[in-house]
């Protein structure tokens, strides 16, 4: 079984910024990526941000510059460190990743964390 617990969301001031947590817990050996989507009130999820094993990078459009995803892998724990935020970033913030190696040969594909909601006001 594996669990990603999100935490570090609230509501910030438009400007403001906030540090997410994703730890993934289990008899996990190994994750392969790990990445940051968020779901808006009446709008599909959407990739955020996302980082490999070897720490390779991908972002949204519309977050480049802004935020800054990162991971370490011997806790398999990855941050979302979000600068500038607009009110339009407002969204619940889930954490995935697509592959986790555990101990005793079993894989775990697409897994999910419960979000955290994040909040920002103009």
């Amino acid at each position: 079984q594996v669990q990603l617990v999100e935490s570090g969301g609230g509501l910030v001031q438009a400007g403001g910024s906030l540090r997410l947590s994703c730890a993934a817990s289990g008899n996990i050996v190994s994750t392969n990526v790990m990445g940051w989507y968020r779901q808006a009130p009446g709008k599909q999820r959407e990739l955020v941000a996302s980082i490999t094993k070897g720490g390779s990078t991908n972002y949204a459009d519309s977050v480049k510059g802004r935020f800054t995803i990162s991971r370490d892998n011997a806790k398999n724990t990855a941050y979302l460190q979000m600068n500038s935020l607009k009110p339009e970033d407002t969204a619940v913030y889930y954490c995935n990743t697509d592959r986790v190696r555990m101990i005793g040969g079993i894989t775990k594909y697409d897994n999910w964390g419960q979000g955290t909601q994040v909040t920002v006001s103009s």
